[in-house]
């Protein structure tokens, strides 16, 4: 057993962080920001926008198009000194060296796993798929690594250090009973976030410069890497169908786990929206908060038809066509409601 630091007793557990429907990706974001006593929804709802990179999906719950050369907090939290960095051990004689050191100095690490090995998730021993946990502790002495997992059905304790470390270094093979987040190697992967904290209170003036940026961002037609705005969305709803009807099973594959972002994003700000506009006797931020959130119902049904046709694409094409004008139309809709809303603000 490695010397240094060998028994690290358990940061005070965080709270969990959990709304529907976010995956593990905000949730363990969520999580970290309340561990720094910030509002998980003021930060991570702030932003809104649409992201498409081609030929960058992976099938991963914790997928999310990200502009920021890998720094996932940034693209998560536009508008907060949010950062994350992807790394793994450098050491494969002592795996837990960086997270024994990050622990000791009380800072919470993201892990990436394989639900397989995870014996407190209901896919334990049946199904691989790729996730994310925090891990607020490790005791070598009794062989235990402290979780936290808000994603129902939430967990926080302890598991024995065997289980994490297959987990946490699994090829995650594919697996027929997940299409959509096998077949992803987890590679021993963390990420470690930094909170550039307290944040600013959240005021009205402050976040209709938010919302100001959100619109302009829907208004441009590319970016440097990738499809943005409602330019973007055509683009890619318009593929989407093509490939569809083409038979490409891929493009299924990937709408299910690409779309999950976009409409968790959707419902983060749809819920900050409707949250201050009740806080701040503003109808018609509130309004505007139930048409974003409108466009996080509509990707619920272009997702799911994906999903069940995704043994047969071509069968599902117009059904697909017709989720995403829906889709399309939500989002005018919102984009709408959010410009009458500023003015108010």
């Amino acid at each position: 057993m490695p010397s240094e630091l060998a028994t690290q007793p358990a940061i005070a557990a965080p709270p969990l962080w959990y709304r529907d429907p976010i995956s593990c990706l905000q949730a363990t974001f969520g999580t970290v920001l309340a561990h720094h006593g910030e509002n998980p929804l003021f930060v991570l709802g702030a932003g809104w926008e649409f992201l498409y990179i081609p030929d960058d999906v992976r099938p991963e719950e914790f997928y999310y198009p990200c502009r920021y050369d890998g720094d996932l907090g940034r693209g998560l939290a536009p508008h907060h000194s949010l950062n994350s960095s992807w790394w793994r051990p450098s050491d494969q004689d002592d795996p837990l060296r960086e997270l024994r050191r990050a622990l000791s100095e009380q800072r919470l690490v993201i892990a990436a796993v394989d639900n397989f090995h995870l014996p407190f998730r209901p896919a334990f021993g049946d199904v691989h798929a790729a996730h994310l946990l925090v891990v607020h502790g490790l005791d070598e002495e009794l062989g235990l690594v402290h979780v936290s997992d808000a994603m129902p059905p939430a967990f926080q304790g302890p598991i024995p250090v065997e289980d994490f470390l297959r987990s946490w270094g699994s090829v995650n093979p594919e697996d027929e009973q997940d299409a959509f987040f096998s077949e992803s190697r987890i590679q021993q992967r963390c990420l470690s976030v930094t909170v550039d904290a307290p944040y600013p209170d959240l005021t009205r003036e402050r976040l209709a410069g938010w919302l100001r940026a959100n619109l302009a961002g829907f208004e441009q037609p590319d970016t440097p890497v990738g499809w943005g705005g409602t330019a973007g969305l055509d683009r890619y709803t318009r593929e989407l169908t093509s490939r569809a009807r083409a038979g490409e099973t891929s493009a299924l594959r990937s709408l299910y786990t690409f779309g999950w972002g976009m409409q968790a994003q959707a419902a983060l700000h749809g819920e900050l929206l409707r949250d201050r506009g009740a806080a701040w006797n503003c109808p018609g931020l509130a309004e505007a908060g139930r048409a974003v959130e409108s466009v996080a119902h509509a990707w619920t049904a272009l997702r799911m038809t994906g999903a069940h046709g995704f043994g047969a694409p071509a069968e599902v094409a117009d059904d697909l066509r017709w989720h995403a004008g829906v889709l399309r139309g939500r989002y005018a809709e919102a984009l709408a409601s959010v410009e009458r809303a500023v003015g108010e603000l």
